[in-house]
């Protein structure tokens, strides 16, 4: 990697993070189509160097909740209980089957183009209230292995699916971002060391891009710490809104990716 690549590796680390810590999402979902495409990262290496991204780029934005208590909560608990083993069960799935993008691009789109969209229209123009039934324990588990089997496959970080999905249901964002961010940090670092361990038996390109991920994560890290700290500042509704933002346009994106 030459000078000019990690300089701008790092820039887009920043920018992503500060526009995503505050609502809980890392940002590898983002950087996913920039490393493949602007980067030539091949696969399955996208999917440890994404994963290698979060691991620098988390303790930035942990470090302000953590500050201000928002870590180690029941709802960080249930995700990790679902979150860990799942990433494990998708690193090997993606190093030994290697499933194709299409899929994954066609599923992310299903889910967060409406969800995003949803949210977005909730928030401009909320419906009465009334009492709405919180996702049980098992579901919230049961939500988080699914997602970290998807983060495992595709290094993507599970904040950007669980965010607007726990949103959506009625939770405060002060309550989902910091649970998000930490799941998405113990989970690639889990993800991390079984690609590592993988990479002793499978063949071709499975470690990560050691420069890129690296440069990537150190501008995550700084990213990450400025958006958190702005997190507290920010209205609620500003929140929900970027989140349905972020949801809506990444789910956009691979909409046209799965059909192109």
């Amino acid at each position: 990697m030459t000078w000019s690549e990690g300089a701008l590796a790092f820039v887009v680390g920043v920018v992503v993070s500060v526009a995503t810590a505050p609502v809980g999402v890392s940002g590898a979902v983002f950087l996913l189509p920039v490393q493949v495409s602007v980067f030539g990262v091949p696969s399955p290496a996208v999917t440890p160097t994404n994963l290698l991204y979060n691991v620098v780029a988390g303790p930035g934005a942990l470090l302000r909740h953590a500050r201000r208590g928002g870590l180690g909560g029941p709802l960080t608990t249930l995700l990790l209980r679902g979150t860990v083993p799942g990433v494990v069960i998708g690193a090997a799935v993606r190093v030994f089957a290697v499933p194709g993008p299409t899929v994954f691009r066609a599923f992310v789109a299903v889910l967060l183009l409406p969800l995003g969209t949803w949210l977005c229209v909730r928030t401009l123009r909320p419906a009465p209230p009334r009492p709405r039934r919180p996702l049980s324990a098992r579901a919230v588990q049961g939500l988080a292995l699914a997602v970290g089997t998807a983060g495992g496959v595709y290094g993507i970080g599970g904040g950007s699916l669980l965010g607007p999905v726990l949103v959506g249901r009625g939770m405060p964002v002060a309550e989902v971002a910091p649970a998000a961010l930490a799941s998405t940090f113990v989970t690639s670092a889990v993800g991390a060391g079984t690609f590592a361990l993988l990479s002793l038996t499978a063949g071709g390109a499975v470690a990560p891009d050691w420069p890129l991920g690296l440069a990537c994560g150190a501008g995550g890290l700084v990213g990450g710490y400025l958006g958190a700290h702005l997190q507290p500042r920010l209205p609620e509704r500003f929140l929900r809104l970027l989140l349905g933002t972020l949801a809506a346009g990444v789910g956009a994106v691979y909409a046209v990716q799965a059909v192109v």
